[in-house]
């Protein structure tokens, strides 16, 4: 085993192993080459790989995902930075206009990944903590991965890298310097679509994914240690595709599913997995699915402000004590 490394030291790790494994892997995107990217995820690849597979492009991110998509074509697997991953809202035209829809239209391949920082819980304001991934898990032809682990990190980012489709690779900002995990030594991948149980019970199922996950571990302690109630957490990690299985076996197991997430409660995908409960497994429930979620408003600047709109412990603890008074 090698020495305990953060969430975004596991992301820098993937992406140097698997520029080393293959020629056709490069980067792209904004001061990601001499100045190592915004949060210095990918310092060192250029020294490391030179300026012809480390680029620093314009700021253009419509551009940034066109000039990637062409190279995928061509037999490249090109990986994309966003700088801040709101901005991907830029290039949602070329990625579910062009790139989702290019394996189907013209038996193009197109194996690239767009990655970039999201969330909040770190008072960055509204431009720089925003959780898109619902604008895009409605697309075919996109996967979208969002893990909350050091280890998840680096094992889906390789998996994301070696997919022929396009995946978009969600990285929660407020993990790459807090979480910290031990990376197995050789090459081990994390499989695309396939969910964890981050911790066994048998009351109440937490859904959840990316930094909720720690709100639903956090909780899931308290409402055992204080109020006797069994908590089981399933980190997701994958949203597109979802792991229905997973889901499926959670629910049959406790009869009682709270879906935790940092994005708005309204077209979140709290919504969709609730739909697919009650199509597939309603006469297992014991009590409604509830949500815990982000208000519908842009998130504030202001600490105190933020801290009310995000989905917190507190909020987590009330919920399920609701669902097991069922």
């Amino acid at each position: 085993m090698t020495a305990e490394i953060t969430y975004l030291e596991a992301i820098r790790e993937a992406l140097f192993e698997e520029m080393e494994r293959d020629a056709n892997v490069f980067m792209l995107g904004e001061d990601i080459g001499a100045y190592g990217g915004a949060f210095k995820v990918t310092d060192g690849l250029m020294a490391k790989f030179g300026e012809q597979r480390v680029i620093d492009s314009p700021i253009s991110e419509i551009g940034i995902v066109g000039a990637a998509a062409g190279a995928a074509h061509m037999g490249m697997r090109p990986v994309v930075e966003m700088q801040f991953i709101d901005f991907i809202a830029n290039a949602y035209d070329m990625l579910t206009n062009y790139v989702a829809t290019a394996r189907y239209r013209a038996f193009l391949p197109c194996p690239m990944v767009v990655r970039g920082p999201s969330g909040g819980y770190v008072r960055g304001g509204p431009f720089h903590s925003q959780n898109p991934e619902a604008g895009f898990i409605h697309t075919p032809g996109l996967k979208v991965v969002y893990p909350s682990t050091a280890e998840d990190a680096k094992g889906l980012m390789k998996s994301a890298i070696r997919d022929d489709d396009c995946v978009l690779f969600f990285e929660h900002k407020y993990l790459y310097r807090r979480i910290k995990g031990v990376m197995p030594e050789g090459d081990v991948t994390v499989p695309i679509g396939v969910a964890r149980v981050a911790r066994e019970g048998k009351d109440v199922s937490i859904i959840t994914y990316a930094a909720t996950v720690y709100k639903a571990l956090e909780a899931a302690e308290l409402l055992a240690t204080e109020h006797g109630i069994s908590v089981e957490v399933i980190d997701l990690r994958t949203l597109a595709p979802l792991d229905d299985e997973a889901i499926e076996k959670t629910v049959r197991k406790t009869n009682r599913v709270l879906v935790l997430h940092e994005d708005t409660r309204t077209g979140g995908i709290a919504g969709e997995i609730t739909a697919r409960i009650n199509e597939t497994c309603f006469e297992w429930l014991d009590a409604p699915v509830l949500r815990v979620t982000a208000h519908d408003v842009p998130l504030p600047y202001a600490p105190p402000l933020e801290d009310f709109v995000l989905p917190q412990v507190s909020d987590v603890v009330r919920a399920v004590r609701r669902l097991a008074a069922y």
